[in-house]
């Protein structure tokens, strides 16, 4: 996770959002792949910031690319988009040609934090502390490990609580109504 200054002092979460698989066409536009279920993302608009790939893919290795760490890195404004093959296909301002495009191959995609008190992100929830309705503690959440069931909060020692188990947020904490033996 990257931060950003907001010109306030305080300093906003950059998650990653997706990365840009690759250039489509003649005209600029990119195939991208995102990492979050917020489409929202990628409407006219949106700014995203762009962090470019300091090498290319290996062909025994072709999903893994590495961010650069500051040189090169540059907002993006998304023009338009629309869903393509299960991905997305995006037009940025200011990328008209597909060597445009290409540069952006594998890029990093990174946005500010979305406020949303009705959503639980994985940011928001790994590092609080597990309370049950009654007040007992059980230790910090360490991971959400993906599940097709209910993703499940990895607790520091050991345990897995489903995230449908979750009731509500509080400062520091998730508070959460298990079933009984949950934590045995």
């Amino acid at each position: 996770m990257v931060s950003e200054s907001g010109g306030d002092g305080n300093e906003r979460p950059l998650l990653e959002v997706g990365r840009v698989a690759r250039p489509h066409g003649l005209a600029g536009q990119v195939v991208v792949a995102l990492v979050t279920n917020r489409t929202e993302r990628l409407a006219p608009g949106a700014e995203l910031t762009c962090y470019p790939v300091i090498a290319e893919p290996t062909p025994d290795e072709p999903d893994v690319t590495r961010p650069q760490s500051r040189p090169g890195v540059r907002k993006l404004e998304v023009r338009s988009s629309r869903p393509f093959q299960g991905r997305y296909l995006v037009e940025f301002e200011g990328v008209h040609s597909r060597e445009a495009a290409d540069e952006l191959r594998g890029a990093l995609l990174v946005a500010v934090a979305l406020e949303d008190s009705e959503a639980l992100f994985v940011h928001d929830l790994v590092g609080r502390e597990v309370v049950e309705v009654d007040g007992t503690r059980h230790g910090r959440v360490v991971a959400v490990q993906a599940n097709p069931a209910s993703d499940l909060l990895v607790m520091e020692d050991g345990n897995l609580v489903p995230l449908r188990f979750v009731v509500r947020r509080e400062a520091g904490c998730i508070v959460v109504d298990v079933p009984a033996g949950l934590f045995e």
